[in-house]
């Protein structure tokens, strides 16, 4: 599989649409072939909502997070220097969390092509930053309908709009800037696939604002570390005030929640947390970068697996999910053992997001940024 390498967004892509299921004739009827074009995949979900009439709020810190997310809006067209421009000449991050510097399929490429790596590999993260964040702006929406308060229910539509600018952000950069787009990575698109799906509520929170929205706002806090491109830099730091406020959101919402399910229930998400982790530790392998060059993909998914440094980022990737597992009472003694062999139970003493930090959730949002 070849990875198109563009200027713009492409317009040669064969889209389909994978469910036939009932009402599907009466969907495709209605499309137009300007609809169609964008549509890529049809989904269904067994989704059950609540409707809830009393508008008191019954929980200060969900409001009191609502309300930040309304005082610290930014536009992506407005509030990111779009002027920037970094040059292409120039590796985009850090070579030292380069996991291949080393490997002779890497080593023995001419100069050329180890740039073109580096700006195919910071394509790939981005690109599955950019499906990730489709993937939480589609379940922050069916949060605003099933989460059972009120509160939840304001801010999961705040949340809504904010997953709408990432997605917005991150695509103009890979668009603009980059100009290469890989599509979602199998194992993040299996997770998507089963939150959206899953009736439960509470998974969905637990799947998102835990597992996957814990992984990218410590991703994206290394990111910073490492992108070389100041426009970049400024775009993730937008994003990860937002990323922090999800997170906190999910962890007080469910640390209440949690409490009231039977041993069996608890057992049950406890393991679906467990399991979400393995498949988001799978997704941070490259698979299709491994293919745009050439290379052996099983030789080169063990040396990235066997990398140090690959090893000491992905664990310090669950450095906020594994406290907060735990905070809510997910870090069962079932699924300790398992948390141990992935070498990730070592994390579960670290401060928690329970803990809101008021003062840093609420620091002015254009000093940081200018």
């Amino acid at each position: 599989m070849r990875i198109k390498e563009m200027a713009s967004p492409p317009s040669d892509i064969t889209y389909y649409q994978s469910w036939d299921g009932p009402g599907s004739d009466d969907l495709e009827e209605r499309l137009t072939p300007a609809h169609v074009q964008d549509v890529v995949e049809i989904f269904q979900t067994p989704l059950t909502g609540h409707y809830n009439w009393d508008y008191s709020s019954a929980d200060g810190r969900i409001r009191k997070l609502y309300r930040l997310g309304k005082e610290l809006n930014w536009n992506a067209d407005m509030d990111v220097d779009w002027s920037r421009n970094f040059p292409k000449s120039e590796v985009p991050l850090d070579q030292k969390l380069n996991p291949f510097y080393d490997w002779e399929p890497f080593a023995t490429l001419p100069d050329e092509e180890k740039l073109r790596f580096g700006w195919h590999n910071l394509a790939w993260m981005l690109a599955q930053f950019v499906h990730g964040e489709q993937g939480a702006l589609l379940v922050a929406s069916q949060l605003a309908s099933c989460a059972p308060t009120y509160d939840a229910k304001l801010y999961a539509a705040s949340q809504t709009f904010d997953e709408a600018r990432h997605v917005e952000v991150f695509t103009r950069y890979l668009q603009e800037k980059i100009g290469i787009f890989y599509p979602v990575n199998k194992h993040l698109k299996s997770l998507l696939d089963k939150i959206l799906s899953d009736p439960r509520w509470d998974l969905k929170f637990i799947g998102m604002q835990i597992i996957i929205e814990g992984l990218a706002l410590a991703a994206f806090n290394t990111l910073k570390l490492t992108a070389q491109d100041p426009l970049l830099r400024q775009i993730i730091q937008l994003v990860v005030r937002d990323e922090a406020r999800h997170v906190t959101f999910g962890v007080n919402y469910l640390e209440d929640f949690v409490q009231t399910l039977t041993e069996q229930e608890k057992e049950e998400r406890a393991q679906f947390a467990y399991e979400a982790c393995v498949v988001m530790r799978e997704r941070l392998i490259a698979v299709e970068v491994f293919e745009e060059f050439g290379w052996d993909v099983e030789q080169a998914r063990e040396k990235a697996l066997a990398s140090a440094l690959m090893a000491q980022f992905r664990n310090l990737l669950f450095t906020r999910i594994i406290p907060n597992l735990k905070r809510i009472g997910l870090l069962t003694e079932s699924v300790r053992p398992k948390f141990e062999a992935l070498g990730i139970l070592q994390f579960e003493n670290l401060v928690d997001d329970g803990e809101v930090d008021w003062a840093e959730l609420s620091r002015p949002l254009y000093d940081e940024v200018s």
